[in-house]
């Protein structure tokens, strides 16, 4: 990808453990690409089609400046939130953040940290079979695009199911989203956790009745198998409430499990329902 480098910005600032790093100061080094597309400036000659440098150093002395940060860690992680939440052309940034006057008696040339982050596209599941169903799933999509960290780009039909496993319930709603987001997936999985608890969602019986579930269908094109979760969504492949809406909103994202797209899954799913019909 074509990236824009910001190499060793001097910046004079207030950042350390030792109260005296906060009261005297010293010089921080900091490093910064940008990566995003920039054919189209390159081929227009058009500002408005990449990244106005000058500001972005404007943004980096501002985060370094504004507050007194223990850690150098904190003061990148940052910079790096700062640059992606304000310049939405670029989808990945890596910062490195030099701190040459560290208090190490010792003989060194500088200590630093170097971290990269970037937006991710996630796809959601979501589901009601308790209330108001369809404000339960605009809950949902409202209170995600409020979190200044996730855009939601696209929200698909909500569509009316049989309920999954063997509990007598209510039909569902379901639909799914897709988000951009700055969270990482436990991040991520804290934020609908909170989400789904705000909708009044008690986790009695498994496959039960809720007035919101909300699950990780997808992260990029990550496999995470961790205790308190799994991605890509352990059943999405066996459930067509689940590819159905998906299909409609993303039909060519990439199950990694499967190494199939979403509308080959849910071929297979419907060739399978067919033949298990006849």
């Amino acid at each position: 990808m074509d990236k824009i480098v910001i190499k060793d910005l001097e910046i004079f600032a207030y950042h350390g453990v030792l109260p005296e790093e906060k009261k005297q100061g010293q010089t921080f080094i900091v490093t910064v690409e940008m990566f995003l597309d920039l054919h189209t400036a390159g081929t227009e000659d058009n500002l408005s089609e990449t990244v106005n440098y000058a500001m972005v150093c404007d943004t980096i002395e501002k985060v370094m400046t504004d507050e007194k940060y223990d850690l150098i860690e904190a003061a990148a992680e940052n910079i790096a939130g700062t640059i992606l939440l304000e310049y939405d052309k670029v989808g990945m940034v890596r910062v490195v953040l030099s701190k040459p006057a560290a208090p190490i008696d010792m003989t060194f040339d500088t200590v630093y940290v170097d971290i990269t982050r970037g937006r991710h596209t996630v796809y959601l599941g979501l589901g009601s079979n308790l209330g108001d169903k369809e404000g339960y799933l605009d809950y949902a999509v409202d209170q995600l695009n409020k979190d200044e960290y996730i855009k939601v780009n696209k929200v698909s039909t909500y569509i009316v199911t049989k309920p999954y496993g063997d509990v007598e319930q209510d039909d569902f709603l379901n639909g799914c989203l897709e988000i951009e987001t700055l969270y990482s997936p436990q991040e991520l999985l804290a934020i609908i956790n909170d989400i789904e608890q705000g909708a009044g969602r008690k986790r009695l019986i498994r496959w039960g009745p809720r007035t919101l579930d909300i699950d990780i269908l997808l992260y990029d094109r990550e496999i995470i198998m961790e205790e308190n979760l799994k991605i890509p969504h352990a059943e999405m492949a066996k459930r067509r409430f689940v590819l159905e809406p998906l299909c409609e909103i993303a039909p060519f994202a990439y199950h990694p499990g499967y190494n199939k797209t979403i509308i080959e899954l849910l071929d297979i799913l419907l060739l399978n329902e067919k033949a298990t019909n006849k």
